[in-house]
């Protein structure tokens, strides 16, 4: 192993964290409850990382939650769930290991902090009703409304959502008829939660996690860039930080935790680790792949699990604070009624409704041409959909913006605009319309997945949430942009049971721990699922920071032991 100590150094704790998300600052609690210091080094200006951008779900299978709903759950069911759906590209030993102690953790930061969570009614798994051991309520959870106004100086200087209406839980905007009615919600209620300045989604998850970093006088450094570890030849032994123009060597006696997030603002990362070509993205700027700039040196080996592909709208003058546009999802919104998706011939090619199925067609390649018949792709909807539905950040009833998209009398001068074939997409129309008023879909099977039409439905509309045809004039077009997967990431660091990165000699790094999406999604493979990204960030730095400071969870090896 490299060794690279530096002649002194200018800080130390037990525990240094790097990044200031929930894996990054549930590695530093956890360790400061375990005895230790720890510091948190976060390289923007606002601390709670891409957790708080997030919808801030946390899906934990076999929690409290779920059996006082009287849902019948628990890991097993939720390891049989994973294993079956990862398509082979998951490893059941992390299986295991998340899916015994995610409500470990959970339970734990509950205990320990303020961070007080709470069921999504009505919300299903992903797979519910294709997978018997999907259920229908209680593995996703989210934050109650948290004070953040607790947060004192931290309260402006912890991350928010340009994107989400974090004034709002799921509860209340699933009771308002869910996104697609969002004309109708009660904005009184998030007038009044942001007066008082308490935050729901991913920027509640947030910032409960920043309280506990804060209440315990943790160190969180902002503008506080890790540009190197440093190894004494054995071990990683700390971290060269550049800070407000100062370089600093910073000791850590115990264990660093890479918790950066991904690499999705790097484009030249994405094609050679995850293979999206110019993808849009719905996070900052500073999500650059420093996971691996960090630990590769030390020879971390790199894992790759299939693509995570959306798809979104980038709408003027909406950028990060470097300048960067930055993409809304059309994820709960190109499964309305009155819209459709289409390729460059006119043809729907997926299930809109269920980002699954258009995440993988849109990356398919016709051998025979060399081209990708799906993408690129665009919105199509009638006057209904814009009448009564939002479309990633544009009002019932507004007008789409120049350069957003194209609007004609009828379908023919639509494709023209748009560089559609026009011949395809009528007969794409002509189709779907008469089955959609019979809420079918033979083709896709849109409309089918609970959860579609719970996150991407009106569930008001009959016969079929998801369904609706496309018959009154002006027609719509807007492009739609291929994103990556909100930092969710194809390729990361691989870790072992304790979240160790390993190295290519299948070995760990000693010193050297990894959280959350700088971590391989070995736990997944080729499955997703809402709230499993958060639920791997509060657990994976809960276990790492756990052996970090001898005190490692026996559970998988106990478990394993029961099953020999």
């Amino acid at each position: 192993m490299l060794n690279n100590q530096p002649a002194q150094w200018d800080m130390e704790a037990d525990f240094v964290s790097i990044g200031s998300g929930a894996g990054g600052l549930a590695g530093a609690i956890a360790a400061h409850d375990a005895g230790g210091s720890a510091i948190v080094l976060e390289r923007t200006g606002k601390v709670g990382g891409v957790t708080a951008l997030s919808m801030g779900e946390v899906w934990v299978p076999g929690n409290r939650y779920a059996a006082e709903l009287g849902v019948e759950d628990s890991p097993d069911k939720g390891f049989a769930y994973l294993r079956r759906l990862s398509m082979g590209h998951a490893d059941e030993r992390a299986i295991l290991n998340f899916v015994l102690h995610a409500r470990e953790a959970l339970s734990w930061f509950e205990e320990h902090t303020d961070l007080r969570m709470k069921a999504i009614r009505h919300c299903p798994d992903y797979f519910f009703g294709v997978d018997p051991d999907g259920v229908p309520e209680g593995r996703l959870l989210e934050v109650e409304p948290f004070p953040a106004a607790t947060l004192g100086e931290w309260a402006e200087r912890t991350r928010i959502s340009p994107q989400m209406p974090f004034g709002f839980t799921h509860d209340d905007m699933y009771e308002f008829g869910g996104t697609a009615h969002l004309a109708k919600w009660d904005f009184t209620l998030m007038a009044e939660r942001m007066e008082r300045d308490e935050r729901c989604l991913g920027p509640g998850l947030a910032a409960a996690f920043v309280k506990g970093a804060v209440d315990r006088g943790i160190p969180l450094m902002t503008g506080a860039e890790a540009v190197e570890l440093f190894s004494d030849g054995t071990r990683i032994t700390g971290v060269r930080v550049i800070h407000e123009g100062r370089e600093l060597a910073i000791r850590a006696r115990r264990g660093v935790l890479i918790a950066v997030s991904s690499y999705e603002r790097r484009e030249d990362y994405n094609r050679s680790l995850s293979q999206q070509v110019d993808a849009g993205s719905l996070v900052f700027s500073a999500v650059d792949g420093a996971n691996f700039r960090l630990a590769c040196p030390f020879n971390a080996r790199i894992s790759r699990v299939p693509d995570i592909s959306l798809l979104g709208v980038s709408l003027p003058n909406e950028e990060d604070e470097e300048g960067a546009p930055m993409y809304r999802s059309a994820m709960a919104v190109i499964g309305l009624p009155h819209v459709i998706v289409v390729n460059r011939s006119g043809q729907r090619f997926a299930n809109e409704s269920f980002y699954r199925d258009y995440g993988f067609k849109l990356d398919l390649v016709d051998g025979n041409t060399q081209t990708q018949p799906n993408y690129p792709c665009w919105a199509i909807m009638d006057s209904q959909a814009r009448e009564n539905y939002p479309f990633a950040g544009l009002m019932p009833g507004q007008e789409v913006p120049e350069g957003v998209g194209h609007t004609a009398d009828t379908l023919e001068e639509l494709a023209a605009l748009a560089g559609i074939d026009a011949a395809g997409l009528a007969a794409a129309v002509a189709r779907f319309n008469p089955l959609a008023d019979q809420g079918l879909d033979p083709d896709h099977h849109r409309g089918t997945h609970p959860w579609s039409a719970w996150m991407a439905g009106d569930r008001f509309h009959q016969p079929n949430p998801n369904l609706g045809s496309l018959v009154k004039a002006p027609f719509h077009a807007i492009q739609l942009k291929r994103m990556s997967g909100s930092a969710i990431p194809a390729a990361g660091l691989l870790a072992d049971e304790h979240c160790r990165i390993m190295s290519w000699a299948d070995a760990p790094i000693e010193g050297l721990y990894g959280a959350g999406n700088s971590l391989a999604r070995i736990e997944t493979g080729g499955m997703m699922q809402s709230g499993i990204s958060n639920a791997r960030g509060i657990t994976t730095g809960w276990l790492a920071a756990r052996h970090a400071m001898g005190q490692p969870s026996t559970l998988l090896a106990e478990e394993l032991a029961r099953r020999a």
